[in-house]
């Protein structure tokens, strides 16, 4: 029916993705916990639509909250794509391939926002080393997942062939 060679690089490129995406919510994690923490001493000295503002981190820059909470999101719905893209790869078959593109899809875009506010934070400049962190991994985990979506629409075009 298709390829081994497709079904091969989606299944290395999503193991990847797994383990990248994982990071990614360990160190998000790490970091919503963190800004919860200290935002209320850090919050108390602001004025008062600063502190009553929802996302407020207090390392970091001003992009830094929505970067956080986007990789939040970004992370636990790649994971969650990951597990199951690796399961639809190994049926491969043509309903699978086709729900594994599609969740693909998601997980892709909601990794290009988490990129983008991750491109503004380096703009802004001043970030912690973990947030660094945080943001390298947003960008490798954006490029494997361009690659890793790529790959398994041309895995569905060849299954519906």
């Amino acid at each position: 029916m298709a390829s081994g060679g497709s079904k091969s690089v989606a299944s290395l490129l999503l193991a990847v993705n797994l383990a990248l995406y994982f990071i990614v919510l360990v160190i998000a994690s790490w970091a919503a916990n963190h800004g919860i923490q200290r935002s209320r001493e850090s919050a108390s000295v602001l004025s008062t639509p600063a502190r009553i503002f929802p996302i407020y981190f207090p390392m970091g820059n001003m992009a830094t909250g929505f970067f956080i909470i986007f990789s939040l999101i970004a992370g636990v719905v790649g994971f969650t794509t990951s597990v199951t893209g690796l399961l639809n790869i190994f049926e491969w078959n043509a309903p699978s391939l086709h729900a594994a593109a599609i969740s693909s899809f998601t997980a892709w875009a909601l990794t290009l926002l988490a990129m983008g506010f991750a491109c503004k934070e380096i703009q802004l400049g001043w970030t912690d080393s973990n947030l660094r962190t945080l943001e390298i991994f947003t960008i490798i985990v954006s490029a494997t997942q361009t690659l890793s979506t790529g790959i398994i629409h041309v895995g569905v075009s060849e299954a519906v062939l």
